[in-house]
């Protein structure tokens, strides 16, 4: 095998190239023009011709695709996803994927900003593997100083919620409050910088699909609320602190609501999300209280 094939080539599309050159070439096609003479821009028939074919779109985006494959592609093909959440696309590639299309889930721990040379983990699992190359590109990535991790779908998306979809959670909640460094930060209000830096970097659409096609991160957000309020509940004064209002913004003990509010993250979820809007706004509310406010 020398050739291989993107679909998709967003942020994380684009180190995937870069990853992959170190051992192949690499065809690749997007729905957009790419516009660069170092990538090798080919059509979508040409991309479904390699024998192995990574799949790099937005999660949202992925089914259509797989759909639209399911009766181009042919014979003996492996396709590999790099979706966020395991769960979802494992199943779409199972339900639409002809038998002798083999499937590799895998999840890579790490994005443009965050890939080092060495303790990179990516997830993976053999979903189908009639042509036995699981352990060939598990080689490869270990190759790449990337430690694999043998897991299942299932229990990706148990530990993901609990940790990518926390991470990025209460990364944007801190973003949207907004926050300033000063000449005497601590160390612990540094790691919220980076940590909002970070996760703000990817795009809202990942974060929206993170916490939208993860089925356990509902339950992560409502369990990281009743957090929040039992750690209310042991603050010594309780009387200078009022209830939240049932929108989830913060008031003071004079009925002052103000800089509390959290229209910008209502407005972003008012369309139907998976996430319960007075949850999000709850928490954001007690996040600026009682770590952020100087």
């Amino acid at each position: 095998m020398n050739k291989v094939s993107i679909i998709g080539f967003g942020r994380f599309g684009a180190m995937l190239h870069a990853l992959l050159l170190k051992g192949f070439e690499v065809d690749v096609f997007d729905k957009n023009p790419i516009n660069n003479i170092e990538i090798n821009e080919v059509s979508f028939e040409d991309a479904l011709k390699n024998e192995t074919i990574f799949i790099a779109v937005p999660i949202r985006d992925f089914e259509e695709l797989i759909i639209n494959i399911s009766d181009k592609i042919e014979s003996g093909k492996t396709l590999i996803d790099v979706c966020s959440v395991k769960v979802f696309p494992k199943k779409v590639m199972k339900d639409n994927l002809p038998t002798q299309t083999d499937i590799i889930a895998t999840h890579p721990l790490f994005g443009p900003d965050s890939l080092k040379d060495s303790g990179s983990v990516m997830t993976m699992e053999s979903v189908r593997n009639n042509f036995e190359r699981y352990d060939f590109w598990k080689n490869y990535f270990e190759s790449q100083n990337i430690t694999i991790e043998e897991i299942s779908a299932e229990e990706h998306d148990m530990m993901a919620a609990r940790s990518q979809g926390l991470t990025h959670f209460v990364g944007r909640v801190i973003d949207d409050f907004g926050t300033n460094q000063t000449r005497i930060d601590t160390e612990g209000y540094k790691a919220l910088h980076k940590l909002v830096s970070q996760t703000c970097n990817d795009t809202w659409e990942l974060f929206e699909d993170i916490q939208n096609f993860n089925p356990y991160t509902e339950k992560m957000i409502s369990e990281l609320n009743g957090s929040f309020k039992e750690t209310t509940k042991t603050l010594p004064d309780k009387s200078s602190f009022s209830s939240l209002n049932t929108f989830g913004a913060f008031s003071d003990n004079r009925g002052n609501i103000g800089k509390y509010e959290c229209d910008g993250i209502r407005e972003a979820f008012k369309n139907g999300k998976l996430i319960n809007l007075n949850i999000l706004c709850e928490i954001r509310g007690l996040i600026c209280r009682y770590f952020l406010e100087p």
